[in-house]
């Protein structure tokens, strides 16, 4: 619940998705278990039930269909109530077992089950949510962002039998009732003085501006319409070319201008002109929230701040050692603009990134055994951010693919601004946001059918980001970035993360304006306007989800360093990343103990 409660959880930009078309069984007892085991698998089984009810977006990403024809009511009083009344009940059910006699698979789930449980009832408490759900969507996690894609026929939603279609139609009737809904909301901030920077608006209005300009025919919910399943008759899609266009000009049209209307002509007006939490009633309680929400540790936003001025100063150092390793002549700061203008680092053609991309797979491939005995089922597409959204998208993100192999995982590359996607950054970027970032983190949890729904499919930011900035960490031993250049650029993603912790601190506890931010961005890394941009405006859309990759990857990479100084020559790296990713996102507390027991085991020749 990064931001809006529960519409961030439905809007997760790495959603896992296994297309399994149906529930998950119940539990059934595996070897070695006891009563305890079977009490605590029935809880997640009963708790994720439940909530796939009650959020029926998290269900349709599973390919679970029971409740696809529905999107929930993620901005009603009840709907939270309901979030709350479950929280507190998983809780006291899980008081009633004696972890103690558990499995050590188990006793890892308790852990992170009690840990995400009790955050997020935090996050649920009537004091957060009168500052969060009164700002229902946000240029970066809002409606008009994600279910536009989710419907478009090559998103997250289903095409392939005729109920789905139908499925879609009645999805797009509550789309447009939670838009009507999501203004409700904000006139409920405008009565309370809790509304979003007008920074923020003025984006979300170019978005609905992109998606009213499309018509009706080109609309992005016209997608599925471009290519029918077989078995769908010639007679059922002329009816259902018709109800879209209808529904499209009706129903979608009208909720999205009634939307933009009413930002534009009321609600832009009473925003406000802070950029940061600092400057909103309450924000200094949600933001000491939002921290610890999204890098699971309680952590003070001076610390994180003072902790990022420290890392920046690092890459700092090594940046230089790259600017003398290429004989530039010139300072640090002459470095990053010779970095940001030098043609030969633009691509002249979208389809020039597409093979780099491309290359940059195949030559992972040949070398990721050597580091991983784990490797994914899940296949993995590269594709460009659709148009729509590539101005307001990051550079580089993924979406989960299905363990059976019906939908893979996607790369996405952004191509907007097409001289600004830096050649010399693709390689940390796949290694990120592909292999072995997100596309195994991610893959290997949800094709792991031992572990509880929560841990399949769910996570938290500081692991999932932690990891894709951690393997960024692997090119050495991954055989990239040999060429100065591409080693910039890693430096470049680095401090990037470093930077964040300044930055979002900056903003949200300290005061910094968005310029002041941009500034800070450029003067301390060779990263593009354009993206310097685009990062400080996420930043100020979801305050603190930014800080938990670098906390997370710092966790992750002092647990191997402790692994590597008490193992010595036992120390395998392919054991370390199977233990690290062989029981889905952990908060960072539970995976720190996990190592910690691990390093026990393996010093005493256990496995």
């Amino acid at each position: 619940m990064p931001k809006t409660l529960l519409l961030a959880l439905l809007l997760s930009t790495v959603t896992a998705a296994p297309a399994l078309a149906q529930a998950l069984p119940p539990p059934t007892p595996l070897p070695g278990d006891s009563a305890e085991d079977a009490r605590l698998k029935q809880l997640f089984y009963d708790s994720d039930e439940a909530s796939l009810k009650r959020n029926p977006i998290q269900a349709i990403f599973r390919g679970d269909l029971r409740y696809a024809d529905r999107l929930g009511d993620p901005l009603s009083d009840a709907a939270i109530a309901a979030e709350r009344a479950a929280g507190e009940d998983d809780l006291r059910r899980l008081k009633t077992i004696d972890r103690a006699k558990l499995t050590n698979v188990d006793q890892i789930a308790y852990d992170v089950f009690r840990n995400q449980t009790e955050i997020g009832l935090r996050g649920l408490s009537p004091d957060i949510v009168a500052l969060t759900i009164v700002r229902p969507i946000d240029h970066f996690y809002g409606f008009q962002v994600f279910y536009p894609d989710f419907a478009s026929g090559i998103g997250g939603a289903p095409f392939k039998t005729l109920a789905d279609y139908e499925n879609n139609l009645k999805r797009n009737v509550e789309y447009a009732r939670i838009l009507d809904e999501a203004i409700v909301r904000f006139r409920q901030g405008m009565a309370s003085g809790v509304v979003q920077p007008k920074l923020v608006v003025r984006n979300m209005i170019a978005q609905f501006d992109n998606l009213l300009n499309e018509g009706v025919d080109a609309s992005t919910f016209a997608g599925p319409l471009k290519k029918f399943p077989a078995g769908i008759t010639p007679a059922d899609q002329a009816r259902l070319r018709t109800a879209y266009a209808a529904q499209i000009r009706d129903v979608i049209i009208p909720a999205e201008r009634r939307m933009r209307d009413f930002l534009g002509n009321t609600y832009l007006a009473k925003a406000r002109d802070s950029v940061g939490l600092s400057g909103m009633p309450g924000g200094d309680k949600l933001y000491a929230y939002l921290i610890e929400q999204n890098t699971t540790l309680p952590l003070k936003a001076e610390d994180v701040h003072q902790l990022g001025l420290s890392e920046v100063a690092r890459i700092l150092r090594e940046m230089e050692t790259q600017r003398q390793k290429v004989g530039f002549k010139g300072t640090l700061p002459e470095f990053f603009t010779f970095l940001r203008t030098d043609k030969r680092f633009q691509p002249t053609s979208a389809e020039q990134l597409r093979e780099g991309y491309f290359a940059i797979g195949k030559r992972i491939d040949q070398r990721v055994r050597e580091q991983f005995s784990l490797i994914p089922k899940t296949p993995l597409e590269i594709r460009a951010v659709p148009a729509f959204k590539e101005k307001t998208e990051a550079g580089g993100s993924y979406q989960g693919g299905t363990p059976d192999g019906s939908r893979p995982g996607v790369f996405y590359y952004n191509t907007y601004d097409l001289p600004s996607r830096y050649m010399w950054e693709m390689e940390t970027l796949f290694l990120h946001e592909a292999v072995p970032g997100h596309h195994f983190q991610i893959s290997l949890a949800q094709e792991n059918t031992a572990l509880p729904a929560f841990m399949r499919f769910g996570g938290n930011t500081a692991y999932a980001e932690g990891w894709g900035l951690y393997a960024e960490t692997l090119w050495p031993e991954l055989g990239m970035e040999t060429d100065p250049y591409q080693r910039m650029g890693g430096l470049n993603d680095e401090m990037l993360r470093a930077m964040r912790l300044v930055v979002d601190t900056g903003i949200h506890a300290k005061g910094w304006t968005r310029d002041q931010a941009i500034d800070y961005m450029l003067a301390n890394s060779p990263m593009a306007r354009t993206d310097a941009t685009a990062e400080v405006e996420r930043y100020i859309a979801i305050p603190g989800q930014a800080l938990a990759y670098k906390i997370g990857q710092l966790t992750i990479s002092r647990t191997k360093a402790k692994a590597k100084a008490a193992l010595g020559a036992r120390f395998d790296p392919r054991a370390f990343h199977a233990e690290v990713l062989d029981t889905g996102a952990l908060p960072m507390p539970v995976l720190e103990k996990k190592i910690d027991d691990w390093i026990a085991r393996t010093r005493a020749g256990q496995k």
